[in-house]
């Protein structure tokens, strides 16, 4: 995998459910990723926050991973987020990854009680050791509770780390990352409502949850930006887009984007308890946003 580069618009999935939400829906799954594949976008994320890893079973993420990397079919990368409170955890996460063809891990630091930096240090060097995959290191202070520095975060590829997501929305360490720090790692941008930024900024791309409701506009704003650099269209795009991830942002993130999702359409089975899709007020309200987008509703 030395030769894999990752850009573009990367979706953070959702996990689909079964109605009872006892197992994940496969046909569900393969739906969605066709529509996405279908779309343009340029590889998939499972088991990220978005695809609500918190409320899966050991076997559950692997069995996600093993259905994502199969209706992929070779035709992007799948990212797989393998992240762990426990470092026994998340080394056979990654190790199963690997084994059913990922081309990449996602590792959120162990979230609840934070970690400090040389023992995520030592964790992610086991995860590449034995998976032999490389890194994407999940930047997300708020749900880790560690913030590094971009030096710090930089320093993260000597452990086998070749790209962030960052979910910090701390836009000047980006723009370190970015500008200053790109020859030790590529920093790809996952905070929604900076994707216009990252992009005209110079980063090759993003892990981006709202592409699970506007894949095709949100390709197009990649496109626009970082391949004809045309920042005019790029403006005209985002113009749509922007509301549509302000509002995801200031909700529950999963349960906002699995209810953009319904109302395109497609049905998820919603959320596991304790959480669930958003009321029907809010629901009106993102139903509008996607209409001013050109996003056709049911």
């Amino acid at each position: 995998m030395s030769d894999l580069n990752l850009n573009g618009i990367l979706v953070a999935l959702v996990t689909p459910f079964t109605d009872d939400k006892t197992a994940i829906d496969e046909a569900r799954l393969e739906l969605h990723i066709k529509h996405m594949l279908d779309a343009g976008i340029h590889g998939l994320v499972p088991g990220g926050s978005t695809g609500e890893f918190t409320t899966l079973s050991l076997s559950e993420r692997k069995q996600l991973t093993e259905l994502c990397v199969r209706f992929a079919g070779g035709r992007v990368p799948v990212v797989a987020g393998t992240g762990a409170t426990s470092t026994s955890e998340a080394v056979e996460l990654a190790v199963h990854a690997k084994e059913v063809g990922a081309a990449a891990v996602m590792v959120v630091p162990p979230f609840y009680d934070p970690v400090n930096l040389q023992q995520l240090t030592e964790l992610l060097a086991e995860i590449h050791e034995k998976s032999t995959l490389p890194i994407m290191y999940y930047n997300i202070p708020s749900a880790s509770g560690l913030k590094l520095s971009p030096s710090e975060i930089a320093g993260l590829s000597r452990v086998g780390v070749r790209w962030l997501k960052d979910t910090s929305g701390d836009a000047p360490a980006f723009t370190e990352l970015v500008f200053g720090l790109s020859d030790q790692i590529t920093a790809l941008n996952g905070w929604d409502t900076l994707t216009f930024y990252g992009l005209a900024a110079g980063c090759p791309g993003g892990v981006w949850g709202a592409a699970n409701i506007i894949p095709e506009l949100a390709v197009e704003l990649y496109e626009a930006v970082s391949i004809k650099k045309d920042l005019d269209k790029g403006k005209e795009l985002w113009s749509k887009a922007w509301p549509i991830c302000k509002f995801l942002e200031s909700h529950n993130y999963a349960a906002a984007v699995k209810t953009g999702v319904e109302l395109t359409g497609q049905a998820t089975g919603g959320l596991r308890k304790p959480f669930a899709l958003l009321g029907p007020e809010l629901q009106e309200e993102l139903k509008g946003l996607l209409k001013n987008a050109g996003v056709a509703t049911v």
